[in-house]
């Protein structure tokens, strides 16, 4: 399985920016896909998940209420759209899949077998 993750870039305080994650390959048994990001200096954090067989999605405390997971069946895609951003969500973002449906893992990055290659969002006050 390969993931495409598109769509970061510069914004500036308090505007809106979404990001896309296309896998490729094996799609099928990747019961939960996730966003995670890594800021310099920085260890990688969860940002949200979405599992894959009832839409239910999961945010970290930091983006809740300003980030929105949302998947496209057809497209076989996953969306983050972030609004209301801030300077301290810069990083470099990754989406992620599991073939593991351990929902209580979520925000583990150690659940996760594949990885996309990231994209950068930066954020300027």
């Amino acid at each position: 399985v390969q993931l495409q993750a598109s769509g970061g870039g510069l914004v500036q305080a308090g505007d809106s920016l979404g990001l896309s994650c296309a896998p490729s390959g094996r799609t099928f048994g990747l019961p939960i896909m996730g966003w995670f990001r890594q800021a310099p200096g920085k260890e990688r954090e969860f940002v949200g998940a979405i599992r894959w067989r009832d839409n239910t999605p999961a945010y970290s405390d930091s983006v809740k209420g300003r980030f929105i997971i949302t998947r496209d069946n057809a497209a076989n895609t996953m969306y983050l759209q972030m609004n209301s951003l801030k300077p301290e969500d810069t990083a470099v973002y990754y989406c992620s899949a599991s073939s593991r449906a351990d929902w209580t893992s979520r925000v583990v990055p150690t659940n996760y077998d594949y990885w996309g290659q990231g994209t950068l969002v930066t954020v300027s006050s």
